[in-house]
């Protein structure tokens, strides 16, 4: 009889030292925060959706190249010389057309790794956090502000510069072979 109380007051204790927390907030109003209108606020250094800046983007590549799951993918096409792409706003001279710049934040792991090496602060990690979708294709945030038509015209651009460049190197290169067979003759005379 005995064993029986002992047991039975143990039991009873730790039920209500298992209970303690739950006794303390049973007599206390509870506060819910009305979710989709009202937000908790984030703290300063928090990780969440990437986002980029386009008016500040050189295309240095940089942040893809540190991205450890290669979520990241860009690609750039050199201007040719007569235009002009503007300066960042920290004063750097733009000298690449960004012709795509895609985040696929479904393979982002929220390291924050991309955003250290970027030389104008173009990417940045943001406070929203509400990004969930059906599809998965619709996380692949696009962030180039070039048009597809556009992206060809300047590929085209960048292509028929090139060319130019190699036929007047061409032309350059016949003409001195042209220049130094003609005074090789001149030698032979003397």
């Amino acid at each position: 009889m005995k064993q029986y109380l002992i047991n039975t007051w143990q039991a009873i204790y730790t039920v209500l030292v298992g209970m303690k927390i739950t006794f303390k907030h049973l007599f206390v109003p509870s506060v819910t925060i009305q979710y989709p209108d009202v937000k908790q606020p984030m703290v300063d250094r928090v990780r969440n959706r990437l986002f980029v800046n386009m008016d500040d983007c050189i295309g240095c590549d940089q942040c893809a190249r540190a991205c450890p799951v290669n979520c990241i993918e860009i690609e750039t096409v050199k201007s040719v010389p007569p235009e002009d792409l503007g300066k960042t706003s920290q004063g750097k001279k733009k000298a690449l057309w960004v012709t795509k710049f895609d985040i696929d934040i479904a393979k982002c792991c929220y390291c924050s790794l991309c955003v250290y090496p970027c030389p104008t602060d173009c990417i940045y990690m943001t406070d929203s956090y509400e990004f969930s979708e059906f599809e998965r294709n619709d996380l692949i945030y696009k962030f180039a502000t070039l048009t597809p038509e556009e992206t060809e015209e300047k590929k085209a651009n960048f292509e028929k510069f090139q060319a130019e460049k190699e036929a007047k190197k061409a032309a350059a290169a016949a003409a001195k072979a042209k220049a130094a067979a003609e005074s090789k003759p001149d030698d032979k005379k003397e």
